[in-house]
C-alpha cells in the first residue's frame, strides 16, 4: 500500500512519523507537547524550522516547528477575558502560562500541559493519517479557559501536501470560544530570503498597537507577488480571498500554506534575519478573548467547530516564480 507510521523519540519525547505512499512527503509529531509538527520533510529537505528545540518548547512554550497555540493565539491585552458569559482572572503565577516579555500571556497554555492521546494512525484514502484527542476538563486547563470541550486532531500526509484538522467540540452545559490558530515556521525555499517572494491573500491588514493587539483600526492591503527582501514582518490580517493560499516561492520551489476551512484571519511573522517566514491560520483576531465582539465564535453545546489548513511543496519551472 506505501506510506508508513513510525514511532521513535526526539529529545526524550515520544514521536510519530507519517511518510506519504510514495516517500515524497513526511511529518512527525509529539503527542505529549500539544502535537506539535517537529519535522516535515520533503524528497528529505527539512521544511521546519526548529528554533530552540523540543524541549524548550514542551517546557517554556518557545514556539517552534508547527506549534498549536491554544486555546488562544497570539497575546490578550491583560492576564483576564469576558466570554461566552463567563469572567476569567488569569493568574500570572500559573505554571500554565507564560508572558511575551511584555507582561502579557501569549499563546495560551505549555505544550507540556497539553497532552493528547492516538486513538488511530494508519493508511486511508490514497494517504497516510493520524487522529488525535484531547480532554479539556482537568481542573487546571478550566481554570486558565473554564469550558469543558473535547480538541480533536487529524494529520492526513500524502506525497502533495500535509493537513491539519482541528475540531472544537462543548462537552458540557457552556458554549466554547473559538481563538485559537497554528504557528508554522516554513523554512525559505532554498534559504535565499532575498530572492523569495510572497503572495498574501488578504484585502485587509489590521492596525496593531505597542504590544502587537488590534486597536480596531485597518487599511487596505494587496500581498500579490512581494520580495521579502530583507524587509522584518509582524502582521495581522483579515478578509482572506479565496483560495487563501499564502505562497513563499523561491527560486526552484515554493511552499503554500492553503487555509482551507475555518481560519478567517492570519499573522506573518517573518523577522529580517531570519530564514524562515510563519503564515500563522487563526480562527479569530489576536485578543479576541478579551475584546470579544461579532470576531470571536462560540460553538455551542451540541455543536462542533472545525478548522483545517495544508502545507504543501510545489516545484518551479526555471525562475517562474522571479519573472
Amino acid at each position: 500500500m506505501g506510506g508508513h507510521v513510525i514511532e521513535g523519540v526526539a529529545e526524550g519525547y515520544p514521536t510519530i512519523e507519517l511518510a506519504s505512499p510514495g516517500g515524497d512527503l513526511t511529518i512527525s509529531l509529539v503527542p505529549d507537547a500539544a502535537l506539535v509538527g517537529v519535522s516535515l520533510r520533503y524528497r528529505g529537505h527539512e521544511l521546519l524550522d526548529r528554533r530552540r528545540g523540543l524541549t524548550a518548547y514542551a517546557e517554556r512554550g518557545a514556539t517552534m516547528g508547527i506549534p498549536l497555540l491554544y486555546p488562544w493565539a497570539n497575546r490578550l491585552a491583560g492576564w483576564g477575558y469576558s466570554a461566552a458569559g463567563r469572567q476569567v482572572q488569569l493568574s500570572r503565577d500559573s505554571r500554565l502560562l507564560r508572558g511575551d516579555g511584555k507582561g502579557l500571556p501569549i499563546h495560551g497554555v505549555i505544550p507540556s500541559a497539553l497532552p493528547f492521546t492516538v486513538e488511530e494512525a494508519g493508511h486511508q484514502d490514497g494517504g497516510v493519517r493520524l487522529a488525535a484527542r484531547l480532554a479539556w476538563e482537568r481542573a487546571e486547563l478550566l481554570e486558565v479557559f473554564p469550558y469543558p470541550h473535547h480538541l480533536s486532531c487529524r494529520v492526513r500526509v500524502t506525497d502533495r501536501d500535509a493537513t491539519i484538522a482541528t475540531t472544537v467540540t462543548p462537552t458540557g452545559d457552556v458554549p466554547t470560544p473559538v481563538s485559537f490558530g497554528y504557528h508554522p515556521y516554513l523554512r525559505l525555499p532554498d534559504d535565499e530570503r532575498e530572492r523569495c517572494v510572497i503572495s498574501i491573500p488578504a484585502t485587509t491588514r489590521l492596525e496593531l498597537d505597542a504590544h502587537m493587539i488590534p486597536t480596531g483600526e485597518s487599511e487596505a492591503f494587496d500581498g500579490s507577488a512581494i520580495r521579502l527582501g530583507d524587509g522584518s514582518w509582524d502582521d495581522g490580517f483579515a478578509d482572506l480571498r479565496p483560495p487563501r493560499r499564502f505562497v513563499i516561492a523561491g527560486p526552484r520551489r515554493q511552499i503554500v500554506a492553503e487555509f482551507c476551512q475555518g481560519y478567517g484571519y492570519a499573522q506573518f511573522y517573518a523577522p529580517a534575519d531570519q530564514a524562515f517566514a510563519c503564515p500563522e491560520p487563526m480562527t479569530a483576531p489576536t485578543n479576541a478573548l478579551l475584546a470579544g465582539g461579532p470576531e470571536l465564535i462560540v460553538a455551542s453545546p451540541g455543536e462542533s467547530y472545525r478548522a483545517a489548513f495544508r502545507i504543501s511543496v510545489e516545484e518551479l519551472l526555471g525562475d517562474r516564480a522571479h519573472n
